[in-house]
């Protein structure tokens, strides 16, 4: 028999936190935004963390190695795009690497015996199964066949959507749960496949079972969101609901650094963003379907955003905004935030109230005309 969850799948936008006392102390100078990036025992150091929350999707039109090096730069870090020759990928880690930087790489479940190795020995940091659901057998045998070749070597997966996907992950021996179908600005596997979930159900759900898990057996798993941030108060969101850091597509794919060529597009400049899931993209290896080797429909599109410059000082908005944020909820940390936020579901009318409103704004007109005295 089917079950139903009556509970409407929400999404970011439909929340805002509920500011907390503010101490004279929780300056943003003073919030430290370092997360862990693989599971470790209560007690102890993950062997692998990062400086901010913040990291490249692992899609061609964002992450390579040059998107790598300025997101390691600044404390993130890049998953570079599987879809791609194996050896062209092993080379873009070494180039990373040869920096001194950390930097991950997407793998499938199709060649990972061909490609985890390569990987490994150009010196890459963490490896990350890239699918549009990570709740499969594929999945398992995948982190298995990479923890018997070398089990010191890191590895995420996903995405899932709930409890059983993480749980499921888990016992296979993920080093951190990705959490996510659908909730992507160029991803319509929702529309094309009808499934996913509403991205802050999604890891509210996932998050209460990571810290189940972390009370029933003393190891924490960290999970990554991966879709559905539209503003960067929603990276906010998404650590005050539970993800250690969060992956984003066309954030990174609209600086300079991202590897598609910027053009002129009714006198604005852009860049070109497509989807894994895309027919331009043909990464038939990241859909676990038992053999099919050529996408049948598109989980993805192919579309132009705006190019806004350089990495670094847009970050640092960014960050700005994050730090000044977790000052408001009474938290200088992501794990105190976690412990600390309250959220508040919002109406429409909230919503719009939130933004400018009944004024007229400077911007929307190019010039206004002085008042004249009057004659009197």
């Amino acid at each position: 028999m089917a079950i139903y969850y009556t509970e409407p799948s929400r999404t970011f936008s439909e929340y805002l936190l509920l500011p907390n006392l503010t101490t004279k102390d929780c300056t943003p100078d003073r919030v430290d935004l370092t997360t862990p990036l693989v599971r470790f025992r209560r007690g102890t150091r993950p062997s692998l963390s990062m400086q901010l929350p913040l990291a490249s999707a692992i899609m061609q039109s964002v992450s390579d190695d040059n998107m790598a090096i300025a997101l390691a730069e600044c404390g993130g870090i890049s998953f570079l795009y599987g879809s791609q020759a194996v050896e062209k990928q092993a080379q873009m880690v070494r180039n990373v690497k040869a920096k001194g930087l950390i930097v991950g790489a997407g793998i499938n479940t199709r060649d990972h015996e061909t490609r985890v190795p390569a990987l490994v020995e150009a010196g890459v940091d963490i490896l990350c199964i890239d699918s549009s659901d990570g709740y499969t057998e594929w999945q398992r045998d995948t982190i298995e066949y990479i923890k018997n070749y070398d089990s010191n070597v890191k590895v995420g997966a996903g995405n899932v959507v709930g409890r059983e996907g993480f749980l499921y992950l888990a016992d296979a021996g993920a080093d951190f749960v990705k959490v996510g179908i659908g909730g992507g600005s160029m991803c319509i596997t929702r529309e094309q496949k009808g499934i996913g979930r509403g991205q802050a159900s999604a890891l509210i759900d996932v998050a209460a079972a990571r810290d189940e898990y972390f009370n029933a057996t003393n190891t924490y798993i960290p999970i990554c969101s991966d879709g559905g941030i539209v503003h960067d108060h929603h990276i906010i969101f998404a650590l005050g609901m539970g993800a250690d850091f969060v992956m984003m597509g066309r954030y990174f794919a609209r600086f300079d650094e991202s590897p598609t060529r910027k053009l002129m597009l009714n006198g604005q400049p852009v860049k070109e963003f497509w989807g894994e899931g895309s027919n331009r993209a043909r990464n038939w290896q990241r859909y676990d379907t038992g053999g099919i080797n050529s996408l049948e429909f598109e989980e993805g599109i192919d579309c132009y955003i705006p190019a806004i410059g350089p990495l670094k000082d847009n970050m640092t908005t960014t960050v700005s905004k994050i730090k000044s944020t977790m000052c408001n909820c009474g938290a200088k940390s992501i794990h105190e935030l976690q412990k600390k936020a309250r959220f508040t579901l919002v109406s429409q009318l909230t919503y719009l109230e939130g933004g400018a409103h009944d004024v007229i704004q400077k911007n929307d007109y190019v010039h206004a005309e002085a008042v004249l005295p009057s004659a009197e």
